[in-house]
């Protein structure tokens, strides 16, 4: 099966989105499957507003045309920015069926950075969504929240983690630094909440990893805390392996595949009890989910690291790329095969 993924969420970005499809393109090119992927990168782009590293396409046409001028069995949007939109246009335009997923908290990120009300973002992504066969979301929780705004095809996806890369790694990144040890990895945005991580009265030492548009201002503001930056490979599973507890403080995402990779490092989560760790922490036996994440945090401490190990083998991503394969729907030969580069 060719398969065209449509996504304005591509590599250099270093996002859940991002990793989620890589590992799932990885799956399903092992089953056989040929995966294009139509992403920014494939032309010209500008700085998304109010958050530089992400890349928006200029000129989203040309990349769509481009891709599908040849045959393709299915097709499946990702995101809804300029690429996802023109896909989904000649989808519309051809009678093409065609499915889409959920990844990111939209509506809440559209009244944060820009005080759009939640109402207008969610009548827009009844539209987007609409036409779509199915529209996959990463947990239950995610699902039932879209079919309640009227995305009435809403349907659960998974989430994986690889533990061949993910797995207890010796590293000398945090060594000396007082224990317990708090890590925070993923974007350094405002949606994440970092600042009640940071300013949360812990114990022993904070890290964090990664980078994005809030690093300088909290790396100004606390000098008491690490800044790593990005990390790959074996150093960021090293960062994992030698942390304590693994703090979330998130309120908005989806899913956050971090999580698991922690677990899979051998390090129990701590975390606010809501939609994303709600669907992904097991109290006692991963983690540990509490309205104060001081309390959160000390009750991980008491998770054997064992018990985190086990549950992150027990979700793997080949169970993810089987579940998306269930949900895509088929192009008849037809459409397949038309040029579509005049729509």
């Amino acid at each position: 099966m060719r398969i065209l993924l449509a996504t304005d969420a591509w590599s250099p970005q270093v996002n859940g989105v991002v990793r989620t499809w890589q590992q799932t393109i990885r799956e399903l090119e092992a089953m056989g499957h040929a995966v294009e992927v139509m992403h920014p990168g494939l032309g010209r782009t500008v700085a998304a507003p109010r958050y530089n590293e992400i890349r928006l396409s200029l000129a989203p046409w040309r990349i769509v045309s481009r891709a599908m001028s040849r045959p393709f069995d299915a097709v499946h949007i990702a995101t809804e920015g300029p690429i996802g939109f023109e896909t989904r246009r000649r989808c519309e335009a051809r009678g093409i069926p065609y499915t889409t997923s959920y990844h990111t908290q939209f509506p809440e990120y559209m009244r944060r950075y820009f005080a759009l009300p939640p109402a207008v973002t969610w009548r827009f992504m009844r539209w987007f969504h609409g036409g779509a066969r199915a529209t996959l979301a990463p947990t239950q929780q995610v699902t039932e929240q879209l079919r309640a705004q009227g995305i009435a095809r809403a349907q659960t996806w998974c989430r994986g983690v690889d533990t061949a890369q993910f797995r207890p790694v010796a590293g000398k990144l945090l060594d000396g630094l007082p224990r317990p040890i708090h890590l925070y990895a993923g974007r350094v945005a405002r949606e994440k909440n970092i600042d009640a991580f940071i300013d949360a009265p812990l114990p022993g030492s904070k890290v964090v990893v990664g980078d994005g548009p809030e690093r300088a201002r909290l790396e100004r503001a606390h000098p008491a805390v690490r800044f790593l930056g990005y990390r790959f490979g074996d150093e960021l599973a090293s960062c994992y392996s030698g942390a304590d507890v693994f703090v979330f403080p998130s309120r908005t995402d989806t899913f956050g595949v971090v999580m698991l990779e922690a677990n899979a490092c051998g390090v129990p989560v701590a975390a606010y009890p809501v939609t994303g760790p709600i669907d992904v922490v097991q109290d006692g036996v991963n983690g540990a989910l509490d309205e104060d994440l001081v309390r959160a945090a000390t009750r991980a401490l008491q998770v054997p690291r064992d018990s985190c190990l086990a549950h992150a083998h027990r979700n793997g991503w080949r169970r993810v790329a089987e579940v998306l394969l269930s949900h895509l729907v088929a192009v008849d030969a037809g459409h397949a095969t038309a040029n579509l580069s005049a729509s």
